[in-house]
């Protein structure tokens, strides 16, 4: 999740052992998938915005320097020792349609609720749940949740 092809840049890898914080100026840090109690929202461009999207990540419509320059941060809480925490990465360099961010947020909501936070790990399935959602443009909030819930194969 994320940018990962941006040198020295902040990136989420979803590993089979836990979700994995590449780090912009140290060692990644690894966070085991029995320690994320919740899998909370995905936001854009603020840690704690009204919304889904702070301020800054309006900025990412504009032509030039702004675009690609923010940042996205997944909240979660975890246990022992339970904590709240936003994982940052940057932003790719192309604009995140409110659609997409609905599918993620989606996708999060009942992944967590399922009690499935692990399924992130397996690579093949997450590919292939993303590449079905890939194809979904819904705008309606009970047609988003369908399509998630059928890309998920639940």
């Amino acid at each position: 999740m994320g940018d990962s092809r941006r040198p020295g840049g902040t990136w989420l890898e979803f590993r089979a052992e836990g979700l994995y914080q590449h780090a912009r100026d140290s060692q990644g840090r690894l966070i085991p998938w029995s320690r994320i109690m919740i899998l909370g929202r995905c936001t854009l461009g603020a840690k704690y915005p009204k919304g889904s999207y702070g301020a800054k990540a309006l900025l990412d419509v504009l032509p030039g320097p702004w675009r690609g320059h923010g940042h996205g941060y997944l909240h979660m809480t975890l246990r022992h020792p339970y904590e709240d925490r936003a994982a940052p990465f940057d932003l790719h360099s192309r604009r995140y349609r409110p659609t997409e961010l609905a599918l993620l947020q989606e996708l999060l909501a009942q992944i967590n609720e399922a009690g499935e936070t692990h399924r992130l790990g397996d690579a093949d399935r997450l590919s292939r749940t993303i590449e079905r959602l890939g194809e979904q443009r819904p705008w309606a909030a009970w047609k988003i949740r369908d399509a998630v819930k059928e890309a998920r194969g639940a």
